[in-house]
Order: structure tokens, then sequence, then C-alpha cells
């Protein structure tokens, strides 16, 4: 196992599984967008991804073990996708990208207001979003959120809300 890695390294085997930013990208779309499809994700990714491109990184992230691919029962010719405990657990690195790039990057308010939330709800916000993340793809049951949004719908108001204002 050793010999198909270039080292043991745990950054340089983190990056041997996400380190090309198509598959990060994936994730973060699956994550904070809620995609499970193949067209969802072709067509929901702001950069433009190519179909053969995401065909191949979503073949690699399940041979990887940080996606799951079932047939969808509702369509026969889809596949839904799932996240794993790994992908789940890329929560709090996900947001610690964010709030870099926030801090050191030219990003847009749009673009970088569900990372302003997630560096400021910290890691109380970040379990509660694993959790829930946990309870779609896993079907590991939680809580309810008290006022019945989840963290994403939170995003998703918070990102909406942006745009309205820069319209």
């Amino acid at each position: 196992m050793a010999g198909e890695h270039r080292s043991g390294c745990p950054i340089n085997l983190s990056l041997e599984v996400f380190g090309d930013k198509w598959s990060l990208l994936i994730l973060r779309d699956m994550i904070f967008g809620g995609r499970r499809h193949f067209r969802e994700l072709l067509n929901g990714s702001q950069e433009g991804i190519a179909s053969n491109i995401l065909a191949n990184r979503l073949k690699t992230l399940v041979e990887l073990g940080m996606l799951t691919r079932r047939p969808d029962p509702a369509h026969k010719q889809k596949a839904i996708y799932s996240l794993t405990e790994p992908s789940i657990a890329l929560v709090p690195v996900l947001a610690a990208l964010g709030a870099w790039g926030r801090r050191w990057l030219p990003v847009t308010e749009e673009l970088s207001v569900r990372a302003r939330l997630l560096e400021e709800g910290g890691p109380d916000l970040w379990a509660r979003f694993m959790a829930e993340l946990r309870e779609e793809h896993l079907g590991v049951p939680t809580t309810p959120p008290p006022d019945g949004r989840t963290v994403r719908d939170r995003l998703q108001a918070a990102y909406l809300a942006t745009k309205s204002t820069s319209a």
C-alpha cells in the first residue's frame, strides 16, 4: 500500500484524495448546494466543469470512498450520489479554506457570505451542519433545528439576500 503513494505524510495523502480542484468543488456543491445527481452537479457548477471531467471525478470519489452511488428509485437512468463520513468530516476544512480565502483573496460578497457565516458560527455550527448531512446522506437521525431551518437553509438564505441587494 505504501508504494502506491508518494509518501506517508498526511497532507500528501489528503491531497492524493482531493487535491485537484474539481474533486473539492464537487464535494462543495454536494455539501453546500445539496446536489445529488450528475446533471445537478454539471449544471450547477459556477466554475463550468466539463461532463467528462465530472464523470471521471465522481467515479474516482466513489472508488476512494468519499461518495457512494446508487440507482435513483424515481428514475431508472439516474444515480444518486451520497456523501460518506470522510466527506462530511470535510466541513471544518472547507470552513477554514473559506475563511482563509475571505481574508487573503479578492472574493465577492455574494460568493463569500456562506464562508463568513461558517467562520462566525464556528465548531458548533459545523457540528450541527455535519449532523444534518449525516441525516440527509447516511440516514442517521438528528434532532430538528429549533427554528426548523437547517444550516444549509440559513446559508442559502444569506446567499440569496446578497444576490437581491447586489442586483
